[in-house]
């Protein structure tokens, strides 16, 4: 069974970093092109904002390039997104799942910027 657990969130002034992780259990996640959403407040939809393609390399959203960089720890089995610069319009949960959604949601994590 699939488990995705993702932490990391909090409340932060604009301008500061944050270290979202994402440990995963029944996949390995250096098999699978894993990738992190943001949900608005508001919003059903799931935004993708970072993620592994299927060459192994990475890709952003536009407004989070340069900021934002996914990685992972094969033996933690841990997606990371480290995200910096970050500012008001960053606000959401974040939630991890494979690049396609292919893996039942986890809780996701509070990211919350404020100016």
């Amino acid at each position: 069974q699939v488990q995705l657990v993702e932490s990391g969130g909090g409340l932060v002034q604009a301008g500061m970093s944050l270290r979202l992780s994402c440990t995963a259990s029944g996949i390995r996640v250096s098999r699978n092109p894993m990738a992190w959403y943001r949900q608005v407040h508001g919003n059903q939809e799931r935004e993708m904002v970072a993620a592994f393609n299927l060459v192994g390399g990475t890709d952003y959203e536009d407004s989070v390039k340069g900021r934002f960089t996914i990685s992972r720890d094969g033996a933690k089995n841990t997606v990371y997104l480290q995200m910096s610069g970050l500012n008001p319009t960053d606000t959401g949960v974040y939630y991890c799942n494979g690049r396609y959604g292919a893996f039942p949601w986890g809780q996701g994590t509070q990211v919350t910027v404020s100016s």
